[in-house]
């Protein structure tokens, strides 16, 4: 089975609204995004379409308008896009993206506590 196309930037954002909203119109999606920048409702429509044929969306006429509902969760397309910039980016292999954003972005204290948390947990489970 090939692999789904991956996200654009754009298209995450339209994609997270209909997740937060549920089910959205092209006039919903437009509403909210007007909040902080002009949008085209044609651009959002063509989002909405891509997001169908990607398969994260599934869409349902009701009266007259075209209606939009998640088909997959948040979850499974973040996890396809990390893993796809990881393969991209850093040949799979995800210690190099996490040296890069330890080295480059850095880790506040706290966030340092939850990431030695996190190992350690790991750490336990592959013991089990």
């Amino acid at each position: 089975m090939a692999a789904k196309p991956a996200l654009s930037k754009a298209e995450m954002e339209v994609a997270r609204i209909v997740w937060d909203l549920g089910r959205a119109t092209v006039r919903d999606v437009c509403e909210v995004l007007s909040a902080t920048r002009s949008v085209e409702y044609k651009t959002i429509q063509t989002f909405l379409r891509r997001l169908e044929t990607k398969g994260c969306l599934k869409a349902e006429r009701i009266d007259r308008s075209i209606v939009y509902s998640p088909r997959t969760r948040p979850q499974k397309v973040i996890r396809d896009a990390v893993a796809d910039f990881v393969n991209r980016l850093f040949g799979g292999e995800a210690l190099p993206l996490l040296e890069h954003v330890i080295q480059e972005q850095g880790l506040s204290p706290d966030e340092l506590r939850q990431l030695r948390k996190m190992l350690d947990k790991s750490q336990e489970a592959g013991a089990e």
